[in-house]
């Protein structure tokens, strides 16, 4: 009865946003039917559904491409996002060090910086993963440090008092205190991941859905564009879902008090 309760709040929790989201496309298509819009200008939602439906372009394999240049540099930014935010908080003298280095590589624009990493590193698929890891790993690393240095004092103390070692410490306390703010910058890094790799197809690629918008627009094909948009959308919220579903998974007692607050 519990689970049958809690699905039905979940479907009265987001039942406006998607009536919202109905409402706007059936206005959309009203408007551009009424004010006679060209479709190079603003293409109806019904336009949209049937460039994706048709045959003129290979979507799955555009979206392999984006979905993989994503994965793969959030991958990396969450390891070594981790590992810095560890040596960060235990070793001042290296915090003193990387921290500059990690704010100068978050304030350059990742567009100034990608036509480097292709002279650099060519037209393969390693500039568009460095971008999203670029984009990702300073949410990550900055969650974490305030994660890891928001741990209770207290058990902290605790834990020396009963002769822990360090690795059991950082395992079972320090860890454990820091997964919210992990996970809050793991779903900040994971949208941003999919900004660096669509930036990365936008400088040189011949692959991915970042590169579709950039032939659509030579070409004024804007159904593509939007339909481009529309999976870019589609792929970053099943992505954060995905983090969403970890975060639950592996932080019932989170949820709950989240709930209870």
């Amino acid at each position: 009865m519990s689970v049958k309760r809690s699905r039905f709040q979940l479907i009265l929790n987001y039942l406006p946003a998607v009536l919202v989201l109905i409402v706007t496309f059936i206005f959309w298509e009203v408007a551009v039917a009424s004010f006679s819009i060209p479709s190079f200008i603003l293409p109806p939602p019904s336009g949209i559904i049937n460039e994706l439906m048709g045959t003129r372009v290979d979507w799955i394999s555009h979206i392999i491409v984006t979905l993989y240049e994503t994965l793969v540099g959030f991958a990396l930014a969450f390891v070594l996002g981790v590992v810095t935010a560890y040596l960060i908080v235990h070793y001042k003298v290296l915090a003193n060090i990387i921290y500059p280095y990690i704010l100068a590589a978050q304030i350059v624009p990742k567009v100034a910086v990608a036509p480097l990493l292709y002279i650099w590193l060519g037209f393969g698929e390693l500039p568009k993963i460095l971008l999203a890891f670029l984009l990702a790993f300073f949410p990550i690393v900055i969650d974490t440090v305030v994660g890891l240095r928001s741990t209770d004092p207290d058990l902290l103390d605790l834990a020396k008092l009963l002769k822990a070692k360090p690795t059991q410490i950082f395992i079972h306390i320090n860890l454990p205190s820091a997964l919210p703010s992990i996970f809050g910058g793991m779903k900040v890094g994971m949208t941003l991941a999919i900004i660096g790799a669509i930036i990365g197809e936008f400088v040189g690629a011949n692959r991915g859905l970042g590169f579709m918008i950039v032939l659509a627009q030579q070409h004024f094909t804007t159904t593509i564009i939007f339909a481009s948009l529309l999976l870019l959308i589609i792929l970053g919220i099943l992505l954060y879902l995905v983090i969403e579903f970890a975060e639950l998974v592996t932080m019932p007692w989170y949820r709950k008090l989240k709930r209870l607050a």
